[in-house]
């Protein structure tokens, strides 16, 4: 992962498809599970260095998700 910048949107989740958060969030918030955004993005595809991170994010999102509902 990059080091965290002014616009987390921006920070780069998976090196090997440039895939930012600010993308891992729309494709959630439109509906997709990590395997349909690895499908759509590249993310997840390539050394798998990023599994975990994306994951947590993933979990992280869907908790939010929660908690306003």
């Amino acid at each position: 992962m990059n080091a965290p910048n002014d616009n987390a949107a921006d920070e780069v989740m998976c090196q090997c498809s440039g895939t930012t958060r600010g993308e891992l969030q729309k494709y959630f918030e439109r509906g997709m599970d990590m395997d349909a955004i690895s499908q759509w993005t590249g993310a997840l595809s390539g050394c798998g260095g990023c599994e975990w991170d994306v994951a947590d994010y993933l979990k992280e999102l869907a908790e939010q998700q929660n908690n306003r509902a």
